[in-house]
């Protein structure tokens, strides 16, 4: 690995010769989130790269600088998915051989999508610090170059690309949040982005279930434990060494938000700009979210790091997110087992503009009346507002309905 800390000129080198064969991704301003959060919002979306993730940067950047000897011996990573792919997707590309090693719980989708861009993937180590060790020992039995997913000068100075984009687009903005995971995103976005304007602010952000990088910026050393996070992009259990210098230097503050937050800022960015966000990819917005007071006023860009969610997680969020702001509500109604009990009720709720998604009919439980029957469902609402309408309706027309949490 090199561990030279890259500097602005090997960005703009690195800019230079991965030319055309990664995409300039759009930078635009997103008028609905700037009014929702207060602030003058640019969303970057390299959600948009080939692969759905910024990690082609780094990964390209470093593969473009192999020796002629290190293209024939190969290379080797270790990655939850989108460094994974990214290296898969440009080696196959460049005629080099790849490995991968990814731990156990990575998402299918990115195990199955490394694969398919033609890498040799080992699911192996219950982590990403075991996989990395089993990575380690087959660089070294088979001379394969390793390829870092932040730690390496190369990839930094890849992933710093992403800032001169940004700067080019919008060159008067006060903050850039970036996600942090090992820290090699925001290394080289910093570099590039306070060399051009050294006022600008760079801000990490990482999960409170993985705060490896804010916990070694305030002396706490130690091996974070496992966790369970939406954001298992940046689930980075111990800061690089590298890149916890160029921290140190270049970065002014890492935000920590809460998981809340992150399901927050995928299902809006889903509902608000149509774009599917992975949890790491969204941090940045979540940190705008959870620390709206921060950023009021100001100009901001949040770069969306990455889309690759699982499609079943993704459903979830977005029917969590539906549940808190109230546009479901599940409600247990009592009624009488006679005919057109069912169908009064009914009619209360379409009056109302409610939806039945799901409806479930006991008539069986022997804690009820025999001459009574329960309902449960799940209707669609307009918001929290609506459904407290359409209680006081069930209730003026006799009906004993009750609130339960849809979950």
């Amino acid at each position: 690995m090199n561990q030279t800390i890259p500097t602005f000129a090997d960005i703009e080198a690195a800019a230079t010769r991965m030319a055309g064969q990664i995409m300039a991704t759009p930078c635009v301003p997103s008028q609905t989130l700037s009014r929702l959060l207060g602030c003058e919002l640019f969303l970057k979306f390299e959600n948009l790269q080939f692969t759905a993730s910024f990690k082609e940067r780094g990964a390209l950047n470093k593969l473009l600088g192999l020796l002629p000897r290190e293209r024939v011996s190969g290379v080797v990573a270790m990655s939850a998915g989108n460094h994974a792919q990214g290296v898969a997707y440009h080696a196959a590309r460049l005629g080099i051989r790849a490995t991968i090693m990814m731990p156990n719980g990575t998402p299918l989708t990115k195990i199955s999508r490394t694969r398919e861009h033609g890498a040799n993937v080992v699911v192996t180590g219950a982590n990403l610090i075991e996989a990395y060790e089993t990575a380690v020992n087959y660089s070294k039995s088979f001379d394969a170059t390793m390829i870092h997913p932040y730690d390496d000068g190369e990839v930094i100075a890849g992933q710093g690309t992403l800032g001169l984009e940004l700067m080019a687009a919008v060159p008067d903005l006060d903050a850039i949040l970036l996600p942090v995971g090992g820290g090699g995103l925001v290394s080289g976005v910093a570099i590039a982005a306070k060399t051009i304007n050294p006022k600008i602010r760079i801000i990490g952000v990482q999960s409170a279930v993985y705060p490896s990088m804010a916990r070694a910026m305030a002396g706490e050393e130690g091996v974070l434990p496992d966790g369970v996070t939406i954001a298992e992009g940046i689930a980075v259990k111990y800061a690089g060494s590298l890149t916890r210098r160029i921290v140190a230097d270049w970065v002014d503050e890492i935000l920590v938000v809460e998981e809340a937050s992150i399901e927050r800022a995928i299902a809006l960015l889903q509902s608000v700009e149509k774009t599917v966000c992975e949890g790491a990819g969204a941090a940045g917005l979540a940190a705008v979210i959870e620390h709206r007071d921060l950023f009021a006023g100001q100009r901001i860009a949040v770069p969306l790091t990455g889309g690759n969610i699982d499609a079943r997680i993704f459903a979830n969020v977005i029917l969590r997110d539906l549940i808190r702001s109230g546009s479901l509500m599940r409600i247990d109604v009592p009624i009488s087992d006679q005919p057109g009990a069912l169908a009064v009720l009914a009619t209360v709720l379409a009056e109302e503009g409610a939806n039945i998604v799901d409806v479930a009919h006991e008539r069986m439980s022997l804690a009820l009346n025999p001459k009574r029957a329960a309902l449960d469902l799940v209707v669609e609402l307009q918001d929290c507002d609506h459904g407290e309408r359409v209680l006081a309706a069930l209730r003026q027309r006799g009906f004993d309905a009750v609130a339960r949490s849809v979950a």
